[in-house]
């Protein structure tokens, strides 16, 4: 198999890369911060307009008609800008429930408006403290009213819409599509450790909510590994830019006469952290490779080593960024905390890179059983 990407795709990647540097400096992520405010909406509009929200979306319902694979490399390049804008979210979990598990008619109504950035989705699993699973979720949808609360929703103080999982009238879990201006729906903001992604607890007492009908546990899942593989390829981009960014750094820093790059030990370090995102792109462009292809059985093992690959890996290069930057390296002033924000953050997205790495042996574990079976 190829695991190079096209002329077209790498002309799709740079070209976002260009966008990015231009629209979203670090600066723009800092502002966020410190205005605190949601996100960048000029930011975001500036994304939709260039098709990048709807890369994915057919064009019939107005979006790019993208594959996959450009989709990933724009999750990179979203990563190492470190866009303080409710991309990720709205694109990897709302958009994508729509699109392989919403109705006709959910479909003609909302992903134009996502397409265009007009309207902003969020995903709603989490309700208390540990990993909450689908299957676990106390949130109900019954007779078309939703009625539950949902924690730490990312975009949820911006979106319009919520794909929020609940349980059906027989308790299976199931996808629920709430307008989030609408009544019997309560949104608080909430701390969130990087201020340039916003969330919110969003509280449903009959709020009106439509069934998303190919939803269920087994389509939830397989949403779940699509997002996480997305999210790696995120961390990816934000891990590579904080190495270059140290490596930048300890070149024009000296010591004794000498940059202190030239130094053993830092030598060591960055060659660790390189070694760390090398890894994670491995497993991620395995992982790219299934959900090109549609082979949702290797997606269920490549998305959970994607993710915990590239969760250590962006966490470990952005607190080495802080340690390598010396004394200032943990100040307001300079940048590193705003990489660790982020590789914090997206770290415990979706769940903990151990509650990955149990789900990634589970699944091992039920393969090397099931193919034990088949043997006699």
């Amino acid at each position: 198999m190829n695991f190079e990407f096209s002329e077209d795709q790498k002309f799709v990647q740079k070209s976002a890369r260009d966008l990015l540097a231009k629209e979203s400096p670090l600066s723009s992520c800092r502002a966020v911060l410190e205005g605190g405010k949601s996100h960048d909406p000029s930011l975001w509009k500036v994304v939709a307009e260039n098709g990048y929200v709807g890369a994915v979306i057919p064009e019939e319902f107005g979006g790019a008609g993208m594959g996959y694979l450009e989709l990933v490399l724009l999750a990179e390049e979203i990563g190492r800008s470190l866009a303080p804008i409710p991309f990720s979210h709205s694109v990897y979990l709302a958009t994508e429930a729509l699109l392989h598990c919403g109705s006709d008619a959910q479909k003609k109504k909302w992903l134009p408006k996502l397409a265009s950035g007009e309207a902003i989705g969020a995903f709603a699993l989490d309700e208390g403290l540990g990993e909450t699973q689908p299957g676990e979720v106390t949130t109900k949808l019954a007779g078309g009213k939703l009625t539950g609360t949902k924690l730490a929703v990312a975009g949820g103080d911006v979106a319009q819409i919520a794909i929020v999982v609940a349980k059906d009238d027989a308790g299976k879990p199931t996808l629920a599509l709430v307008e989030l201006g609408a009544s019997g729906v309560t949104r608080t903001p909430s701390e969130s450790f990087d201020g340039s992604r916003s969330q919110a607890s969003l509280a449903f007492k009959g709020a009106a909510a439509e069934a998303l009908p190919g939803a269920n546990a087994q389509s939830i899942d397989h949403l779940l590994d699509r997002a996480a593989l997305l999210f790696a390829f995120e961390q990816i981009g934000g891990a590579e830019r904080a190495l270059e960014i140290t490596r930048e750094f300890t070149l024009g820093r000296y010591a004794f006469g000498r940059p202190v790059a030239s130094f053993q030990v830092l030598k060591h370090k960055m060659a660790d952290v390189y070694c760390a995102i090398e890894i994670a792109r491995s497993n991620a462009y395995y992982g790219a490779w299934a959900l090109h292809a549609n082979q949702p059985a290797e997606l269920s093992l490549a998305a959970p080593a994607s993710k915990v690959a590239a969760s250590d890996a962006f966490t470990q290069a952005a607190e080495e960024m802080i340690q390598l930057h010396g004394g200032v390296g943990f100040t307001w002033e300079y940048d590193c905390h705003l990489f660790y924000r982020r590789a914090r953050f997206l770290a415990q997205t979706l769940g903990s890179p151990s509650a990955w790495r149990e789900k990634l042996v589970a699944r091992l574990e039920t393969r090397e059983i099931s193919e034990a079976g088949a043997g006699h």
